[in-house]
């Protein structure tokens, strides 16, 4: 099976950076890396929808048209729906750059309010994934709404395990998938979840998770897949990974990692006041399971390196949605 695996822009090293510090550091290291983020990860588009390489703007917020919103590493609804807006609102006049950052590097940046240079996230996952992230900024920014009600964890494993479809039901097997849970990058909420209630409650002695990046992880999901290997990994709905592999989810009956989460957009302190027009659009804006599987497969996989290209496809063939959304 040769399925693509999105890879991140920029050298993977600056996907742990929210690992490799301490919570002081993480903040300063916010400042820098989205003030600069035009450097080598930030893209644009121009009048084409061909992706291009561009400066943020540092004029005052009530008066730019340029907005910068982060894509999370390796998440692909985030990546795919950043992109949509990014199309919707450059048809509007505005300049849209998407630097790809650590959820860590993005949840500092926009929470320092008007002097930060990030506006716009929108892959908060609430009530669980980001509890503790949550717990630190929600006085800081500006909740806009929940645009996506879905989203669940989950641990997955191939459809041909067939002895395998609960949680509990690695208990004792740890050495049949090596002693790993191959997982995403470290400072991701999921990755905690994994190791602080999954492992426990379920007793998996024996297991620990492998971290590394989404990337990664779909890489290694594809070659157990093409040889028949056992693996288990932390996945998460919507994912278009579940239209990709032959792969099932594993019952959760202790509901370790939640009962399912909401997506909501969040803000920078004083944005709805600088942009009006795009808060109250993006208040409204909303997406079923079955539309965004379908804008991940188009812009993610059927266009791979060219997300830009792809939104602007999949826009073609759903026009009504695209022009009410703003």
């Amino acid at each position: 099976m040769h399925v693509h695996i999105q890879m991140r822009r920029g050298p993977m090293q600056r996907v742990h950076l929210y690992k490799s510090v301490a919570a002081a550091s993480v903040a300063i290291m916010a400042s820098s890396l989205i003030a600069a983020c035009g450097a080598s990860k930030t893209t644009g588009s121009d009048a084409t929808g061909t992706a291009s390489a561009g400066n943020s703007d540092t004029g005052s917020a009530s008066t730019s048209k340029t907005l910068t919103i982060p894509i999370a590493s390796g998440w692909a609804e985030d990546e795919a729906v950043s992109y949509l807006w990014q199309y919707v609102l450059q048809k509007k006049g505005y300049q849209v750059k998407l630097p790809t950052l650590d959820i860590g590097v993005i949840f500092a940046g926009i929470s320092k309010g008007s002097s930060s240079n990030v506006d716009v996230f929108f892959d908060t996952w609430l009530p669980t994934t980001h509890k503790a992230y949550w717990a630190k900024i929600h006085n800081k920014v500006e909740d806009i709404g929940i645009w996506y009600d879905q989203a669940t964890l989950n641990l997955a494993v191939p459809k041909y395990m067939t002895n395998v479809n609960s949680i509990a039901d690695l208990k004792g097997k740890a050495s049949l998938f090596n002693g790993h849970i191959t997982g995403i990058d470290p400072g991701a909420g999921e990755t905690g979840i994994v190791k602080n209630n999954v492992l426990n409650d379920y007793g998996l002695s024996g297991f620990t998770v492998q971290t590394s990046s989404s990337a990664a992880m779909l890489a290694a999901l594809s070659k157990a897949i093409d040889a028949k290997q056992p693996i288990v990994v932390t996945l998460w709905h919507p994912h278009w990974a579940y239209k990709a592999f032959p792969i099932k989810d594993l019952k959760d009956p202790k509901k370790s990692m939640g009962s399912g989460d909401k997506i909501h957009v969040i803000a920078k302190t004083g944005f709805k006041t600088a942009h009006p027009d795009v808060y109250a659009a993006l208040a409204k804006f909303k997406m079923t399971d079955a539309q965004l599987a379908d804008l991940e497969n188009v812009a993610l996989q059927k266009y791979k390196n060219n997300p830009a290209a792809g939104v602007a496809a999949w826009a073609k063939t759903h026009q009504s949605f695209v022009n009410a959304m703003m």
